[in-house]
């Protein structure tokens, strides 16, 4: 699959894995891990981007816990659709864009974020975009948090192979999260596994 075939996949998707289906689910253990370390590490007039936020369900949790200044960047335009009619607070407050983080992450300053978090979406980025590693790292002032699938599920994750398909459709690429990162001038505050992700805290140096 090509990075552009990557994209539209996800751009299109509906049903599983849509924002629709994981607003069904809302928030979850990996929704309070980020608030927790959110609460720990900043204080709630931080400004907060997630990357990959689909219908907004972790950002509505933030916001539940008293963060305001939330953006999100989503490449279904279905997203924010599905966000004013399940988080209608967070749709109405919130600073939202509909784009691939490999198009809208340049358009914003450096620091532009005291934090910015991503949950199951760095794993998908195809390896001819990696650039946009070190573009999270460029927008984010303090706290860079990743929650990916590093084979906590039994069903992925699989370490022996560098991608594998969800659903044998979609490709998952594996990495180490904390080698990505560090490489690119971060220090791991936090590694915290979940039944299902595992949570990465970096400070951006």
């Amino acid at each position: 699959m090509d990075p552009e075939d990557n994209r539209r996949g996800w751009a299109d998707r509906s049903e599983k894995y849509s924002p629709e289906y994981y607003a069904e689910i809302g928030p979850n253990e990996v929704s309070e891990t980020l608030a927790d370390a959110f609460d720990y590490y900043l204080d709630d007039g931080a400004a907060v981007l997630e990357v990959g936020c689909g219908s907004g369900r972790h950002l509505a949790h933030l916001r539940d816990r008293g963060f305001e200044a939330l953006a999100g960047i989503d490449i279904n335009p279905d997203s924010f659709d599905v966000m004013a009619e399940r988080y209608p607070r967070l749709a109405e407050t919130g600073d939202f864009r509909t784009g691939a983080v490999e198009d809208l992450l340049p358009e914003y300053d450096d620091g532009a974020f005291d934090a910015v978090f991503s949950v199951e979406t760095l794993q998908h980025i195809h390896p001819d975009d990696e650039w946009v590693f070190e573009e999270l790292t460029r927008v984010t002032d303090d706290l860079l948090v990743t929650a990916e699938n590093e084979g906590n599920s039994p069903e992925r994750g699989r370490e022996e192979s560098e991608v594998s398909r969800v659903d044998d459709e979609f490709p998952l690429y594996h990495r180490d999260w904390k080698a990505v990162f560090t490489d690119l001038g971060c220090a791991q505050l936090l590694c915290e596994p979940t039944s299902r992700d595992t949570v990465r805290v970096f400070r951006v140096l």
